[in-house]
């Protein structure tokens, strides 16, 4: 199950995780968002260990949504050592979402 990323822990989990950290903008009434929800969690299980992954909601969190520039959901962000390196915006194929973590580690 992916993380639940929020304004309180975003720092701690993202900013200084050891590991990439793969995280997934959404909100609850967004159908994209929910039908990328089990690929998520997917993910998080199958990098357990290797890196983290964690979902943000954006109606809860608009300033850290803001501060990546997320203007449409989902919108998939890598981070490594705390910086944003990749930017997927909209549904993504599981590949896509794996190559760009594969390339973080």
């Amino acid at each position: 199950m992916a993380m639940k990323l929020t304004g309180d822990n975003f720092e701690k989990e993202v900013y200084q995780a050891e590991v990439p950290v793969l995280v997934d903008f959404y909100a609850d009434w967004c159908g994209p968002c929910k039908a990328m929800g089990p690929v998520v969690d997917e993910l998080a299980k199958e990098y357990e260990g290797k890196a983290k992954v964690g979902k943000l909601n954006t109606d809860e969190n608009q300033n850290i949504a803001m501060e990546y520039g997320v203007m449409s959901i989902p919108t998939f962000i890598v981070f490594k050592g705390g910086k944003a390196v990749k930017k997927m915006v909209g549904m993504q194929d599981k590949r896509n979402l794996v190559a760009a973590v594969e390339e973080a580690l």
